[in-house]
C-alpha cells in the first residue's frame, strides 16, 4: 500500500467527486492520505472529512500557508492548537519568498508560531519551502523542531540542503516534477536522499507527474512518482512501496 503524504483532497475538483477519487486510488494501490490545510477556511472541512472516513484512511493536518501569513492572530493560533488534537501533522507551513504582496518578516512571524504550536503538540510539520531554505534552516534550528521532525513537503532545493533537513529529522518529500523530461535537481536529491527518509505525494490537484501532465493531479497518479523512485534508485516498485509506506506510518504515527 501507498501513502499519499500530501493530498488536498479538500479542493473541489477532488472533494466533488471524492468516491470515484478514492476508487481509483485503491485500484492504484494508494491506500492512505494526509490531507493538509492551508487557511483556516479549509480546516473544518478538511476535520469533516476525516471524521466522516475515520478509519478509511484519511488523516487531517491543519496550517497556514505562507501566502496566507497575515491572517496569523492569537485567536487563530488558539483554534489551531485545538485542531492539533485531532491532526497527525501540522501544516502546510513554511515560508515562500517567491509571493509578492507578503513580507518576509510577516511570513517568519506566522511560522515560528506555527512551529512552537507544533512543538508543543508533539507533531511533525509539514514544511512549504520556496527560495527561502536559508532562513528556514535556521528558524528549525532556533524553534528546536528536531524533537518533532516532519516532512519537507514537494522539496525543490539542492541534494546538500536535503541532506542538512535530514540531519534535523525530517524527510524528503518526493512529488510529480520527479517525472517530469527536463527535471534535473529532483533526480539529484532522490539519488543523494536515502530511501529511508523518502516519503511520496501527489499534492494533488497541482503537480501533475508524466504521464497524466494537462490534466488534474489525484492520488492515484503516485504510483508515477513511485515507478521514477524505483528507476533512480535502482530498486523494484514494491521496494519503494514498502519502504516510503514504512517511513510514513512511523513519522505520522498511523494505525
Amino acid at each position: 500500500m501507498f501513502i499519499d503524504t500530501h493530498c488536498h483532497l479538500d479542493d473541489p475538483s477532488l472533494l466533488d467527486r471524492l468516491p470515484e477519487v478514492l476508487t481509483a486510488a485503491a485500484s492504484a494501490g494508494v491506500g492512505k492520505f494526509i490531507v493538509p490545510g492551508v487557511g483556516p477556511d479549509g480546516w473544518e472541512t478538511i476535520a469533516t472529512l476525516a471524521r466522516e472516513r475515520q478509519g478509511k484512511g484519511v488523516y487531517p493536518a491543519f496550517g497556514l500557508h505562507p501566502m496566507l501569513a497575515h491572517l496569523c492572530t492569537p485567536n487563530l493560533l488558539e483554534r489551531l492548537s485545538r485542531l492539533a488534537r485531532e491532526a497527525v501533522a501540522i501544516g502546510e507551513i513554511g515560508l515562500d519568498y517567491a509571493l509578492t504582496g507578503i513580507s518576509r518578516e510577516t511570513q517568519i512571524e506566522a511560522f515560528r508560531s506555527q512551529l512552537r504550536v507544533a512543538v508543543e503538540a508533539g507533531l511533525p510539520v509539514l514544511i512549504h519551502c520556496r527560495r527561502a531554505f536559508q532562513d528556514l534552516l535556521e528558524i528549525l534550528r532556533e524553534e528546536n523542531v528536531a524533537r518533532v521532525g516532519g516532512v519537507m513537503h514537494a522539496f525543490s532545493g539542492s541534494p546538500e540542503v536535503s541532506l542538512e533537513c535530514i540531519d534535523m529529522g525530517f524527510s524528503i518529500s518526493v512529488a510529480g516534477p520527479v517525472t517530469y523530461r527536463n527535471a534535473v535537481k529532483p533526480l539529484q536529491v532522490v539519488r543523494a536522499v536515502p530511501l529511508d527518509r523518502l516519503v511520496l505525494e501527489t499534492d494533488a490537484p497541482d503537480m501533475t507527474p508524466e504521464p497524466h501532465r494537462g490534466q488534474g493531479n489525484e492520488p492515484a497518479f503516485l504510483v508515477e512518482i513511485a515507478r521514477k523512485v524505483a528507476e533512480i534508485k535502482g530498486v523494484s516498485v514494491a521496494e519503494v512501496e514498502r519502504i516510503t509506506t514504512e517511513n510514513a506510518v512511523r513519522l505520522f504515527r498511523l494505525s
